[in-house]
């Protein structure tokens, strides 16, 4: 298959996201196992575990290829990059973390499958700073419309405080890492396995918030993504894309070190730093999130974060989860 990945932080820019390919190799397959002409893909994605796990699985396993797929793939460092490139056509499918939902919520992407439950992100600060409150007035850096953002305000909500009680610092990912290290912020709204590499460099780096700080409130999906045309005017791509995420999660589910070091390979890092990044994630296997589906639980998710969405002035009302939302093609693509 051919595999076409960018450096991490070599992102698109811009609404019309360049994606400069690079690292081809192979052959594009003429046509799929059971003889289907095969269909071409471009998929984003993030380097970290919960972005890159599935789809180092279904690279390894053959799992495209029998379905015939020939997918193309680009690393990001965030979601909403993802969703300009779906908007413009330069990507068919991506994926996204619970801070870039507001995005398909207004319209800009569907969402065609829940990934996991993170629980990676952190409100974090320089040794020294103990709580929330003592962040009032100083510089704090968020990479704007990600998790990192969501769980920095979730964090001031909780202290009665808002982002106008800091200097809020919009950052790249790769730039807060350095900021913190060399002490540039004094907070930052961020996640692992990014936060590892900074504790390295700040053994006392205090984190003040997490996930579970807030899972009575708010849950936190990760989701793939497809463009608005994609799914309105490309059916059987969207269904053999799915039918292949289907099938690598049930892989996932039953070889999580098997997944770990696919996915370490994929990243080219030490299966440790994965494991690590893995431990900040909750997976769901194909037959739950099938049931929380149906039930309507991951609506009721989506609509816990419409509300959180529309505090943080990201959404001017609250959106129906259906209307974004495709589980009744995920589920579809397992039948």
């Amino acid at each position: 298959m051919k595999l076409a990945r960018k450096l991490i932080g070599a992102v698109a820019i811009g609404v019309t996201a360049t994606l400069a390919l690079a690292g081809c190799g192979g052959s594009t397959p003429e046509s799929a196992s059971n003889g289907e002409e095969t269909i071409d893909v471009t998929f984003g994605y993030i380097g970290d575990f919960n972005g890159t796990s599935l789809l180092a699985v279904a690279e390894q396993e053959g799992i495209w290829e029998k379905h015939g797929l020939n997918v193309t793939e680009s690393v990001f460092t965030n979601g909403p990059l993802q969703i300009q490139a779906l908007g413009t056509g330069d990507l068919d499918f991506g994926y996204i973390g619970p801070g870039a939902m507001w995005l398909p919520a207004s319209g800009q992407a569907k969402v065609v499958a829940i990934n996991t439950l993170g629980q990676a992100d952190r409100v974090v600060a320089q040794p020294g700073i103990e709580s929330i409150e003592e962040l009032r007035g100083k510089t704090v850096a968020v990479p704007e419309g990600t998790s990192g953002d969501m769980i920095l305000t979730l964090a001031l909500e909780s202290a009665g405080m808002t982002k106008e009680d800091v200097e809020l610092v919009p950052m790249e990912p790769a730039t807060i890492v350095s900021a913190l290290a060399s002490g540039q912020v004094d907070g930052a709204g961020f996640w692992y396995p990014a936060l590892a590499t900074v504790k390295e460099q700040v053994p006392g780096l205090v984190e003040l918030a997490q996930n579970t700080d807030f899972e009575d409130q708010v849950s936190f999906p990760t989701a793939f993504v497809a463009g608005n045309d994609v799914v309105a005017n490309e059916p059987e791509k969207v269904d053999r894309v799915l039918a292949a995420l289907r099938e690598a999660m049930q892989y996932r589910s039953d070889n999580m070190e098997d997944t770990i070091a696919a996915t370490a390979a994929m990243l080219g890092l030490e299966p440790a730093q994965v494991e690590a990044d893995a431990n900040n994630v909750q997976v769901l296997s194909v037959e739950e999130l099938d049931s929380l589906t149906e039930d309507g639980t991951i609506n009721t998710w989506l609509s816990g974060m419409n509300d959180y969405f529309i505090s943080a002035e990201k959404l001017p009302e609250p959106v129906d989860p259906s209307e974004y939302y495709t589980g009744d093609l995920f589920t579809g693509a397992g039948q």
